[in-house]
């Protein structure tokens, strides 16, 4: 584990800056106003950033740049952005703390992510802007990687297909965006906490289980609410559907019934609680989309047109993923373990996928028709499933409770040369995981 996260460290040297998104700006300025400058100089500091980090060239695994136009300068960025900052600053966008870059009801979705900002503040205070989130990124990215990998070992596991799993958390565009000074990135390791807190639900831990899940959803909310609500709905309705299927063939149900009931539970205070705290819902993204950030008047029923976008945008991402199927091969082997395995952690990896789906549909911008950021949880579902395919099936002829376990998942079970004995009362060839219960 710790060799692959070296390995993942030594590579994303190469590009400590160079990653900055047009969003970053607003996200480090947020920050830098939480660790004490004031709202001018925090605009300042992370406009210099954002326009130092765009004359860089993007690697090819980063598919977006701070840089507006080809060609521009950091003095001619620098003084677009501080033209931006003086005239939005004069129409109205005195308040808040995130610098003036736009109008401010567009400025409003950064104010309601005030977790993604305040992990920033350590990083920022102690390493300056450029180290600061490069090594918020690296901390990100290392956290939902080691999630992946307890959660396949929970799950049952070998640490060959938990190591796998790590690895391919991290070489998949979930480590890219992960990396990227994004609130993505948070947002996503969050919700690999989420996924390990489901397992365990569902392998007798329900302590542990629902505290991460609770927990992970609950900062998860302050990160990125409408991603959290996604998430708890999709857990939700898979749940609900796999209790609805183990009861027609007349199996225990109990667990994963009360997890249906936990992530239904919170998914409805993540919508509450947004509502009561009047963040953009919705009617508001529907808005942005078809406004270009509200600077049009809006559309009194924007979801006709909203509709026609997402017509538009899946249109076209099918013809991307025919032309460069990386994803699909992934999807089709990842169902092929979904056909051929039988483990707790795929219904919940494929809650994860469902939730990735929901947010880019919320979302259907051909400007994020090459990035990967919006429908990231859809990696997680590879990234979870295809590792399982390098263990052994389970021998369907093993006596099982499925009371205790209703995934049927397997012991875990390691294929080592030189495998310790047995314990007295154990099966031959099994290996007891140090987190089950005798």
């Amino acid at each position: 584990m710790l060799l692959i996260a070296v390995a993942f460290a030594g590579l994303q040297l190469t590009a400590v800056t160079g990653r900055a998104s047009p969003d970053t700006k607003n996200y480090l300025s947020y920050a830098l106003s939480l660790s004490g400058e004031d709202r001018q100089e925090a605009g300042r500091l992370a406009i210099g950033y954002s326009c130092a980090s765009g004359q860089h060239a993007p690697l090819d695994f980063i598919p977006w740049t701070s840089r507006k136009a080809a060609g521009e300068l950091e003095e001619q960025c620098v003084r677009r952005l501080n033209d931006s900052v003086a005239y939005w600053s004069g129409h109205g966008n005195t308040s808040g703390m995130t610098a003036p870059f736009a109008n401010q009801r567009f400025m409003a979705i950064f104010e309601a992510r005030p977790g993604y900002p305040l992990f920033l503040v350590p990083f920022v205070t102690a390493f300056g802007p450029t180290w600061g989130l490069w090594l918020a990124g690296l901390v990100v990215a290392l956290a939902g990687s080691v999630c992946v990998l307890l959660t396949l070992r929970v799950a049952g596991a070998s640490r060959r297909a938990a190591l796998a799993g790590q690895a391919l958390y991290l070489a998949l565009p979930t480590g890219t965006v992960a990396m990227n000074p994004l609130s993505d990135g948070l947002s996503l390791a969050l919700g690999t906490a989420v996924v390990l807190g489901c397992v365990l639900l569902l392998r007798d831990r329900p302590r542990t289980g629902a505290a991460l899940v609770a927990g992970g959803l609950g900062l998860m909310f302050l990160v990125r609410y409408s991603q959290a609500l996604l998430l708890a709905a999709a857990l939700a309705g898979v749940f609900l559907a796999w209790s609805g299927r183990l009861r027609l063939k007349r199996r225990g149900s109990a667990p994963v019934l009360r997890a249906a009931g936990l992530c239904g539970a919170l998914a409805a205070i993540v919508y509450a609680g947004a509502h009561l705290l009047s963040w953009p819902m919705g009617q508001d993204s529907a808005q942005d989309l078809l406004t270009h950030h509200y600077q049009r008047p809006d559309r009194p029923d924007p979801w006709p047109e909203f509709f026609v976008q997402e017509r538009i945008f899946w249109s076209a991402w099918l013809r991307r993923q025919a032309t460069y199927p990386v994803l699909p091969v992934l999807l089709a082997l990842s169902a092929w373990a979904l056909l051929k395995r039988r483990s707790v952690v795929l219904p919940v990896a494929l809650a994860a996928g469902a939730a990735g789906l929901l947010n880019q549909a919320g979302h259907p911008n051909l400007d994020q028709l090459l990035g990967y950021r919006l429908i990231v949880f859809v990696w997680l579902l590879p990234a979870l499933a295809i590792p399982l395919l390098l263990d052994r099936p389970p021998n369907d002829t093993a006596p099982h409770d499925a009371s205790r376990d209703p995934a049927g998942a397997e012991k875990p079970s390691d294929t080592t040369a030189h495998a310790a004995p047995a314990p007295a009362g154990d099966t031959p060839g099994e290996v007891r995981h140090p987190t089950s219960r005798s």
